[in-house]
């Protein structure tokens, strides 16, 4: 049976360096929105100057990339054969092209996104797995330009902005679900055993109230506000997450258990006199939160652990008439 478009363009992005790491629904997702290009030898890809569109693989033959020197005469600077990746520092700034590439044999390409598509079109329509693939994107090219000594450096305005889309929540401007995932446990791996940091989940009870008296765009300003006072009333050394929907984080270096809960009972006065009536249509709007705690090394040994220990506490509080602060020991109590 014939291999179909889909199978193979799956099959040679997973083969490729760049997408290998990917899973199956975002190789799913990242094959829909690319196409194959059948080249001649010697059919331009793209010139000196053109806008950069789209990166490319090579499935099949062997491609040249050429830039003038000195003497405007075109020299070889790069060649790429089956499974190599080029195009895509141009794609993701969108900058003029700043060489020119072309078939060296009969050759075959998959290029992404496809024709008619921008990158940042998919950042938008897919936005949690392009995150991810921006986020493989820095770990390579970050790679290349160390390996390659670059001018462009790791703090550059690129690698900047590029991280800032995959670990800034857009409508908050706080850190996000991904920031959190894979920088907590960076942050646990530099404790020593006499160190604490506690994680606190918190979550309004009341929050639906909002969006069901106002509307969607009510709970967004809600949680801009939300987000805004809480970030200027947590310490200095906390860090503030938006983690999944109106659920925030906070992260506490060097808090114990009972630092921790003395955080979180401040939160919650400060919560409950937080003024929301501007999101509220002119008017009050008590908000009633619940939290979760979770303490590193008590309640968990590792970040994924300690996540989700704190993750399911103020769900759990909020069952019990909310305005509750929960231990990972409480989940099961009735107290």
């Amino acid at each position: 049976m014939a291999e179909s478009a889909e199978s193979r363009k799956i099959r040679h992005l997973r083969e490729s360096e760049l997408f290998s790491s990917c899973s199956a629904p975002e190789l799913e997702i990242i094959a829909k929105n690319s196409s194959f290009l059948d080249l001649k030898q010697g059919s331009p890809i793209f010139s000196l100057g053109d806008e950069g569109k789209s990166l490319f693989i090579v499935e099949r033959g062997e491609v040249v990339i050429s830039k003038p020197d000195n003497e405007n005469r075109m020299i070889e600077i790069a060649r790429f054969v089956r499974g190599d990746c080029f195009g895509e520092l141009d794609m993701l700034t969108g900058l003029p092209r700043s060489a020119s590439a072309a078939a060296d044999t009969d050759a075959s390409l998959l290029v992404f996104p496809k024709k008619g598509m921008l990158f940042r079109e998919m950042l938008e329509k897919y936005p949690e797995v392009s995150a991810r693939i921006l986020h493989k994107f820095i770990m390579q090219i970050s790679g290349r330009i160390r390996k390659a000594n670059s001018l462009v450096k790791e703090n550059s305005p690129l690698v900047q902005e590029l991280s800032r889309q995959v670990y800034r929540d857009k409508l908050t401007g706080l850190y996000n679900k991904i920031w959190l995932e894979e920088n907590l446990k960076d942050i646990l791996l530099k404790l020593t055993d006499r160190d604490n940091l506690s994680i606190i989940m918190l979550k309004p009870d009341n929050f639906k109230a909002i969006n069901d008296a106002h509307g969607h765009e009510a709970g967004d300003h809600a949680l801009r506000i939300i987000s805004r006072e809480l970030s200027s009333f947590i310490p200095e050394e906390a860090v503030l997450v938006r983690y999944m929907g109106n659920e925030l984080a906070v992260v506490l270096p060097g808090f114990g258990r009972e630092a921790a809960l003395g955080m979180a009972k401040k939160i919650m006065t400060f919560m409950h006199e937080m003024d929301l009536s501007e999101a509220a249509g002119g008017s009050p709007f008590l908000l009633s939160v619940s939290f979760g705690i979770a303490n590193w090394p008590e309640h968990a040994s590792d970040s994924e652990e300690l996540i989700l220990c704190a993750h399911e506490l103020p769900l759990i509080g909020r069952g019990r008439g909310g305005n509750i602060i929960l231990f990972p020991e409480d989940r099961d109590s009735n107290g």
